[in-house]
């Protein structure tokens, strides 16, 4: 159904190996998300609805009676308002067509008035240029000759005409704020959701009309203290969990910057879900929980796996929010136990310790989110709050001159005017309304009929935003969750195998492993290890070692069951029954 207001969501679509390419009606059953067709529609939903199930029923003509309004509904949902596909659709499924009659009853074989103008359509029609003339041949059932007449009635849409921009100049007369999209980290239940609900209340995003509606109903199933984690955790599962499992977005603005929030889940078992979020970030905010033996069982889980990725991703500042600090008394011991700690592992992790930035905070009180805290018991503390360090952190170099580049993060209905769209953060170059965009590995164009940013309708958009596309000329089936976008004139290649230069986790060496670009992924092997590199240089230490430990460099030649778009200097994430054992950056691709 169209996507829900307020909290955007990035949705885990569930494209696995057998999933839905394997048959791509699955793709499009009615009631996918739980709802039958017509549930929560819009104003002009329900005028489409309205209009196609009338032209539906004088199409069907004397058998329309075989259908009822909500069958042909469904199908109307089910094929995005097409009126041929949904007749076709209706007549095979309640099996309608006619029967041959029997030469007695010649007389109830006369052409239907809708039969008959598709006939004179087709014999009056003007043959196209250079085109062959069709054989003839007699219709089988009456069902094919009026599924032909409907296609020939629809009226193509208007081609989408750009502005032909240049979008760079436009970019740079804007005088837009700097944009910084950051994903929140950390092991489960450290208070991520609740840390960013409160961020999101104490600047006004959200009101506290909508807090206290989230409380009440946050109380009735005897979780009161998880309301400002529902201003994120948006969905029932969730809700009923207390876990975070998919990508939830939201945004704020300050007086320099407008930021992008990307609230990761946790637990390992959605660590895919956590890939795509850090794939659409330029930094992390990792929430460690300061409470007695939270920290160090975080540190044995998600947490230390989560700083891994996120620095595979190329990002090179961290602001570690210590929460909890209320529980502790905010004892200055223990914020200083944990920044010592967390610094060893995070430079470990190739993280430059000028680069790292710690605040002690309490996300259920607001205590140094916004407001410096003033419990007297933090006296000691005197650096910046979590919005000040949001602030002043530095963002990298956007790539605007280079060619398009998209990964897409989530597809999705649109509404009746644009029934597609997909959304992900622009990697390099730029795009405007009326490009055409090549979607890999399917190799298939699109046209973009219109862009939004941040919920806003604009005419193009730039390295480092996370738009949402609606898109046209495109058939659903050839988009999914982790697809590269690119420009026609320049695009990524389709490879099989690829030498990386790859930062081991865990002991690496040629084994079986499922390759992350994004949320694309490719079962495959690490097929040789070519050599050990020294870390920080880059120099071969070994030639063809037989095992890569934890912490060191290699270059690997890794081979994959099927094609992914990956070119020189993007990042691979590698995993291995379940555990991230390396991350990767592209050297060579064959």
């Amino acid at each position: 159904m169209p996507p829900k207001s307020g909290v955007s969501r990035t949705r885990n679509v569930g494209y696995d190996d057998d999933d839905v390419y394997d048959d791509d009606d699955d793709y499009y059953e009615a009631g996918e998300d739980g709802a039958e067709a017509g549930d929560g529609m819009t104003a002009d939903d329900k005028e489409q609805m309205r209009v196609g199930t009338m032209q539906i029923r004088e199409a069907l003509g004397e058998m329309s009676g075989f259908a009822s309004d909500e069958q042909i509904q469904e199908a109307l949902w089910h094929y995005y308002y097409d009126i041929a596909k949904s007749v076709t659709y209706l007549k095979n499924k309640l099996g309608i067509a006619p029967k041959q009659e029997a030469p007695r009853q010649e007389k109830a074989k006369t052409a239907s008035r809708f039969d008959q103008a598709a006939s004179v359509a087709d014999q009056n029609a003007p043959a196209t240029a250079g085109s062959t003339p069709k054989k003839k041949r007699n219709a089988t059932t009456n069902g094919e000759k009026l599924a032909e007449s409907v296609e020939r009635l629809n009226v193509d849409e208007p081609r989408v005409r750009s502005k032909n921009l240049n979008v760079v100049d436009e970019f740079e007369k804007s005088g837009l704020k700097r944009m910084a999209n950051f994903v929140v980290v950390g092991h489960v239940d450290h208070g991520k959701s609740t840390l960013m609900g409160r961020l999101l209340f104490d600047l006004k995003v959200i009101d506290q009309r909508s807090i206290d509606k989230l409380r009440k109903e946050a109380e009735t199933i005897g979780k009161s203290s998880f309301a400002l984690a529902w201003v994120m955790d948006e969905t029932s599962e969730e809700r009923s969990r207390g876990v975070t499992v998919d990508i939830a977005t939201n945004y704020f603005e300050t007086d320099n910057t407008r930021f992008t929030i990307l609230d990761a889940p946790g637990h390992k078992d959605f660590i895919p879900n956590m890939i795509s979020g850090a794939s659409q970030a330029d930094f992390p905010v990792l929430v460690i929980d300061a409470s007695t033996n939270s920290f160090e069982a975080g540190l044995k889980g998600q947490t230390k796996e989560h700083i891994l990725i996120a620095r595979s991703m190329g990002m090179q500042h961290i602001i570690v929010a210590v929460n909890k600090m209320d529980t502790v008394s905010w004892s200055k011991s223990r914020f200083d136990d944990i920044s010592k700690r967390m610094t060893a592992f995070l430079t470990e992790a190739s993280f430059s310790e000028k680069r790292i930035t710690f605040i002690p905070l309490a996300g259920i009180t607001g205590e140094n989110v916004i407001k410096r805290v003033e419990n007297s018991a933090a006296h000691w503390y005197t650096g910046e709050t979590l919005l000040e360090a949001l602030e002043h952190i530095e963002l990298p170099q956007r790539d605007l001159q280079k060619p398009l580049r998209l990964s897409v993060a989530d597809v999705f209905r649109g509404d009746i005017r644009s029934p597609l769209s997909i959304s992900g953060r622009i990697d390099s170059g730029t795009l405007q309304v009326g490009d055409v965009i090549l979607a890999l590995p399917a190799n298939e164009t699109a046209t973009i009929k219109s862009i939004e940013v941040q919920d806003t309708p604009v005419d193009w958009a730039v390295a480092g935003q996370i738009p949402t596309l609606h898109l046209t000329d495109i058939d659903p089936v050839h988009l999914r969750q982790g697809d590269m976008v690119c420009a026609p004139n320049a695009p990524v290649k389709l490879v099989k195998a690829f030498t990386s230069k790859l930062l081991a986790f865990e002991h690496v060496l040629p084994m079986p492993v499922e390759v992350f670009r994004s949320t694309l992924n490719s079962p495959g092997g690490i097929r040789t290890l070519s050599a050990r590199l020294n870390k920080f240089t880059g120099e071969v230490v070994k030639k063809k070692p037989r095992i890569i430990k934890p912490g060191e460099v290699a270059r690997v030649v890794v081979q994959l069951e099927r094609e992914l778009p990956i070119e020189e200097g993007m990042r691979v994430v590698i995993r291995e029954r379940g555990r991230t054992v390396g991350a990767g950056l592209m050297e060579n691709v064959a």
